[in-house]
């Protein structure tokens, strides 16, 4: 791949910081119900 694709004309840093932040946010809606969900198991066993 040239170096032309990676610079993507000078509008690079918009191009792969979009891909960044979209997966940075599929990450969290990934990760955040696992964890909501690990905090109220912990909250309902804690009231047994």
């Amino acid at each position: 791949m040239s170096s032309s694709f990676w610079n993507m004309g000078g509008y690079a840093v918009y191009v792969w910081g979009s891909y960044g932040l979209a997966a940075a946010v599929l990450a969290w809606n990934l990760l955040a119900p696992r964890l909501r969900r690990h905090d109220i198991l912990k909250e309902l066993s804690a009231e047994e």
